[in-house]
């Protein structure tokens, strides 16, 4: 074990100096520097989760700005003039989020921690700038909903349950100091990525009074009850989704539309079929129920359809089955003729309205926002009762600003990073032409260092994205800025399997994946040296999650890049379908049969299969707390390397999870920096 502990502390030593060496950097003798650095994490700031008053004239939102003294993103609530984009604090003095506006426009409800205790729902009254803490719960409140009078505030919150015992230790003597108690675990899901081990008990639908008081719970059960929630307009009802059935916990995604009646507690079940039915919203005439989902047909991937329905339930219809696109969050046009929704489509985020006729016309383009490190699709977007649109917004030199579009055109309101990135020389991704072997049309972007010099031939890092059911696009990345930073070319793709693209190509990859998404990479590595700038005796590969697995794959296919980087990747299926955070989902859904049924499938697309032909020098990085894609598995392939006398260096994120592993700026620079650490050492050789 002493040995394992030394080489995962020698290469995050490693990042930590060359990060140290480039802050320095940052304010030479001769001034600034124009290079984007690791230091420059500390300074990014991101609009979030935009709310616009029912007026439309001014937009509260959560502006995350990164805090170097605690080393992570703080979020504050910022108040903008929809007309002039002139912002005012309106929640700065402590971490805040979930800003929603009252019906009447007159206050505003919002999570924030009190003190040092469990977020709490807030109310602040905007005639008087003062606020009032509405809830004392042990758990923190979500999905908070206005009733349509402004007199309730409907929400969900996470009620403990005792933790299931078996037997009974001795007593213990008083003042004795024993081991911690036994600790039972029932559940099928019992941790999720970035929450850790759960505690045991069910989410529950509350309403609790605007001006404060006791609350009231309306759901109960072994069952969890999620929003969003949506009020009928008589403020009788409150509509949630949930999976309500025995085998909930196996059958995780077949989740139904319930109204639960906010006098009586009683509940009644408005869909049945088999698929989920979430994101319920009441039409503002009370007639009509919204809501997405899809017919289940177990395939990896399928679009969320928007339905509408009667009140009661009855008559359920596709408003958008002819888009091939996904949707999500319908929000209703203030006559119920229409709903607004976001979509991808081609790698942008999208707002339509959609007719109840089904007729579908854009409203807004060019949404982004929701992660820094790198280039996913993404971003938010609320509407007023006149139809403005509030969105986030973003491009490829920027991270997420605040915007807002009426009439089809998209003003950006905020330009929170200008003063620090206006001064810096960054790369800007280009459009790639890629035909993939089956003729297919694959969209990739390349990125070249800033100021190489027109004849130079670069060292090139492919960067693959995960999910696998995600998309890239043209926006802002943190990662691939300081990879270019460091001279290298940056390439990213949209393989098959890629969302924003149909149905039909995403599930090109449907129970055989890795697979040809790998002769789509290669294609677009192809193109890139084909445009003239690219050594190809000086090519790189690395990527996250499911692109941590592709990475893994490539070099056990192909000897073409000088070095590697996979992080927190799948290694073993078998191992990763029975220890990653949700195994009733991923076997059913990405393989059609369990590990024990079909070993052979899960041996074919694991990389550790191939890890017998890897040369590749590879990098293992992972976060110490990722339960997506469990330690274990970047573990075991570290080990296969180690064992197979292939050179390789295993990097642990300290707390880091899954989803959270660029969370913490310091070590989203640090990581950056050890995996150009890695590359340099083999580069030009």
């Amino acid at each position: 074990m002493p040995f394992i502990n030394s080489v995962m502390i020698r290469p995050f030593l490693l990042a930590a100096a060359l990060l140290s060496a480039t802050s320095l950097r940052a304010a030479d003798a001769d001034g600034p520097s124009r290079t984007f650095t690791g230091a420059d994490l500390f300074g990014l700031e991101m609009a979030s989760d935009p709310r616009i008053a029912p007026d439309g004239k001014r937009i509260a939102y959560v502006r995350r700005t990164n805090d170097i003294m605690r080393d992570r993103a703080r979020p504050t609530i910022w108040l903008v003039d929809a007309a002039t984009g002139a912002q005012t604090p309106l929640v700065a003095e402590t971490d805040a989020s979930s800003p929603r506006w009252s019906p009447d426009g007159t206050r505003i409800a919002y999570i924030a921690s009190p003190g040092s205790g469990t977020p709490q729902l807030f109310v602040l009254w905007l005639g008087t700038g003062r606020s009032a803490q509405i809830t004392a719960l042990p758990g923190t409140p979500t999905s908070i909903e206005w009733s349509p009078d402004g007199t309730r505030i409907a929400y969900t919150v996470n009620i403990d349950e005792d933790a299931p015992t078996l037997g009974k230790a001795p007593k213990k003597p008083d003042g004795a100091q024993w081991a911690k108690p036994l600790e039972t675990i029932t559940a099928v899901t019992y941790r999720a990525d970035g929450e850790g081990y759960l505690t045991p008990g069910f989410s529950h639908v509350f309403v609790v009074s605007a001006d404060g008081g006791a609350p009231r719970q309306l759901t109960f059960g072994r069952f969890h009850d999620n929003g969003p929630l949506s009020w009928t307009p008589d403020g009788r009802q409150v509509l949630f989704s949930a999976v309500r059935r025995p085998d909930w916990e196996i059958e995780s995604a077949d989740s139904e539309v319930f109204a639960v009646d906010t006098t009586s507690a009683a509940l009644t079940q408005l869909t049945k079929r088999e698929g989920p039915d979430d994101e319920p919203a009441v039409s503002p005439d009370g007639r009509l129920i919204a809501y997405v989902g899809y017919d289940d047909k177990r395939l990896g991937y399928q679009n969320r359809t928007l339905y509408v329905m009667n009140r009661d339930g009855t008559n359920p219809r596709a408003l958008t089955a002819a888009l091939d696109r996904s949707v999500e969050q319908p929000v209703w046009a203030r006559d119920s003729r229409a709903l607004y929704v976001s979509y991808e489509d081609r790698a942008e985020k999208k707002v339509a309205r959609v007719g109840l006729d089904g007729r579908i016309t854009t409203v807004a383009t060019g949404l982004a926002g929701g992660q820094l490190d790198r280039p996913y699709t993404g971003g938010d977007f609320s509407v007023a009762r006149d139809g403005t649109v509030a969105l986030t917004t973003a491009g490829p030199l920027r991270p997420a600003d605040l915007g807002v579009a009426r009439g089809g055109r998209a003003v950006r309101l905020t330009r929170l990073n200008e003063d620090l990135l206006a001064a810096k020389a960054l790369a800007e991704p280009v459009k790639l032409p890629v035909t993939a072997p089956d003729g297919r049309a694959v969209d990739a972007w390349l990125m070249l260092p800033p100021g190489a010099a027109p004849d130079a031939k670069l060292p090139l890092i492919l960067e693959i994205h995960g999910g696998p059911f995600a998309a890239y696009g043209p926006y802002f990345s943190t990662d691939d800025q300081l990879y270019a930073a460091a001279g290298y070319a940056v390439l990213y793709v949209n393989p098959r399997g890629s969302t924003s693209y149909g149905a039909e190509f995403a599930n090109l990859i449907h129970h055989k994946y890795p697979g040809d998404d790998y002769a789509d990479l290669m294609a677009a590595v192809d193109a890139a040296i084909a445009a003239g700038r690219v050594d190809p005796n000086n090519l790189f590969v690395t990527g996250g999650s499911g692109g941590g697995a592709l990475t893994a794959w490539i070099v056990g296919k192909t000897t073409r890049f000088k070095a590697a980087a996979t992080q927190k990747p799948v290694i073993d299926w078998a191992s990763f379908a029975l220890t990653a955070d949700n195994p009733s989902f991923f076997a059913r859904y990405w393989f059609g049969a369990m590990p024990w049924e079909d070993p052979q499938a899960y041996w074919a697309r694991s990389p550790l299969s191939l890890v017998g032909n890897v040369k590749t020098p590879t990098l293992v990085v992972v976060g110490s707390e990722d339960y997506r894609t469990p330690v274990s598995e970047a573990e075991q392939y570290y080990s296969a390397l180690k064992l197979r006398g292939v050179d390789t260096a295993f990097v642990k994120v300290p707390g880091a999870s899954h989803g959270g592993i660029a969370a913490r700026p310091s070590q989203s620079a640090a990581k950056a920096s050890a995996i150009l650490a890695w590359f340099d050492k083999y580069r030009g050789r």
